[in-house]
């Protein structure tokens, strides 16, 4: 009876050996991907502690980290490294259970420690309100934990799980504490689907696919973003084929790469552009007066701006919060008027115009700088450019140190809250002042459990904003961004307000 049995056992073998044989192994990453961007980024771009609360780091800690929530294609805020996540119905916790076996690039395991650490070390953008808000946080077990709130507080997720903070993006305790916070970051280590190679600032940065990513492998081996903060060398590296994607081609660029053969030309929306004006808080400054902001913005022909710089792709806009976001009142954008525009600066006491200080565009959108320095000029408001390199803006604007007029975007996601807090409240990172109505509602309705009556809050707020002219929006970004032949597709409308698809389902072209 032993040998049918023996028999019986090598024809399993055999044919199990000769499944294995025919089925095709996942194939292996290959080829590289080079990516030209319109900013030279800086270090503290690969940490997720530093995040500022703008979009531009997210196009590298994407790529490099993972959070516990993150948009991702069809959802705001998705599980990623969290398996599961759920908040209480009293508003006053958050649970999560991380996912089994995830590990960093060093191959560490993730722990729900590791979590509790990124985000006490987290000194970022939203920083404040979230450490303000979040009363302690429970380790629950290697894989599980809880997020206690000091007050109820719905937007928890959408300031933890989104674009709006980094705090939720996790890494390496050990490794940390061990290498010290320059050595980190120097060589970060993360959890995301490319891990660190190399970094040589204003040059280039290079990372490489992690095979052992959750999600799935990438099937892009290595990953080269380079600096060229100049748009025309941009364009004529995506034409030689030096580089794949080409990021911000704007105006004759654009129109010049749409018209190529073999390239294509896509623009993701993006953030939303405005005219701040720090001095306002000033009551001594002009621009303390409503109608010298609101001549300011009735100076702007912004259908004419968004043809030239965009090829009309960008979307005229009156409000900082995009239509799409939850809890977002519509508001048109005024029409260029520069006749009432004059009018306004007489009322106020400037018949023959003022002198409003500098232009500080947001880099690298000088020439939209240049153009609304015109146009402020012809009604009698004039600036004198100020251009700074994208990482030099960042820390003068977040440290206050800005003044006359401030051409800035922001590509924050989550809601109307989460879009607001940073620039329009009194703790926000970028906000000059604050409204005192403005920063009371901003209190009620962060504590709000009815969504009725929150709603009617920030609709309220939002409305306070339009009519006090503390901004002047301009339009919602269309972001022009130049694809060369080998890129089969990098789904620029995947994931609302980010440039692409996850790094980890770019495709290059078969050969």
């Amino acid at each position: 009876m032993a040998r049918p049995r023996a028999a019986g056992l090598c024809l399993a073998i055999l044919c199990a050996v000769s499944l294995l044989a025919t089925t095709p192994a996942a194939a292996a990453p290959e080829g590289t991907l080079t990516f030209a961007l319109h900013f030279s980024p800086v270090t503290r771009w690969l940490d997720p502690a530093e995040g500022e609360s703008t979009i531009t780091p997210f196009l590298l800690l994407y790529a490099l980290h993972d959070g516990l929530l993150k948009p991702m294609p069809g959802s705001g805020t998705a599980p990623s490294l969290a398996e599961s996540w759920s908040m209480s119905k009293d508003g006053l916790s958050a649970e999560f259970i991380l996912r089994p076996g995830i590990k960093f690039h060093n191959g560490e395991p993730i722990t729900s420690d590791d979590v509790k650490f990124s985000f006490e070390r987290y000194r970022g953008g939203a920083a404040k309100i979230l450490k303000d808000t979040v009363k302690e946080i429970q380790l629950l077990g290697p894989n599980r934990l809880r997020f206690v709130l000091k007050e109820p507080w719905p937007d928890f997720p959408a300031f933890y799980g989104t674009f709006v903070a980094s705090a939720g993006w996790v890494v390496p305790r050990k490794y940390v504490e061990r290498v010290g916070e320059e050595g980190f970051r120097k060589a970060p280590i993360g959890a995301g689907p490319y891990k660190f190679v190399s970094f040589n600032p204003g040059v280039e940065l290079v990372l490489e696919a992690f095979e052992g990513y959750w999600r799935k492998t990438p099937s892009i081996k290595r990953l080269v973003f380079r600096s060229l903060p100049d748009e025309t060398t941009r364009a004529a590296a995506l034409k030689s084929g030096e580089v794949d994607v080409a990021f911000l081609l704007s105006g004759p660029t654009a129109e010049d790469i749409r018209r190529t053969p073999g390239l294509r030309l896509v623009a993701p929306l993006l953030g939303i552009f405005w005219l701040d004006f720090p001095d306002q808080w000033d009551p001594k400054s002009p621009w303390a007066d409503r109608r010298v902001r609101l001549a300011a913005s009735l100076a702007i022909d912004r259908q004419a701006l968004s043809q030239a710089e965009t090829l009309g792709l960008s979307r005229p806009t009156g409000s900082l919060v995009p239509r799409d976001f939850e809890f977002a009142l519509p508001i048109d954008a005024p029409a260029h008027d520069p006749r009432r525009a004059r009018q306004l600066l007489a009322e106020a006491g400037h018949p023959n115009g003022f002198d409003g200080g500098e232009m500080t565009p947001f880099p690298p959108y000088n020439s939209m700088g240049e153009t609304i320095v015109g146009w402020l000029q012809a009604v009698g408001i004039r600036t004198r450019m100020r251009t700074l390199e994208r990482g030099a803006f960042m820390t003068s604007w977040r440290e206050k140190k800005l003044h006359g007029v401030v051409l800035t975007v922001t590509g924050v996601s989550g809601n109307a809250a989460t879009r607001l807090e940073s620039f329009v409240t009194k703790n926000g990172a970028f906000a000059f002042g604050a409204l005192p109505e403005v920063d009371d509602l901003f209190r009620r309705q962060a504590r709000e459990m009815d969504r009725k009556k929150r709603e009617a809050l920030l609709f309220q707020m939002q409305r306070i904003l339009n009519e006090q002219a503390t901004q002047a929006p301009v339009y919602h970004l269309g972001f022009p961004t130049g694809l060369g032949p080998r890129v089969e597709d990098i789904l620029a409308h995947a994931i609302p307000g980010f440039y692409m698809s996850p790094y980890e389902d770019l495709k290059l072209k078969k050969p």
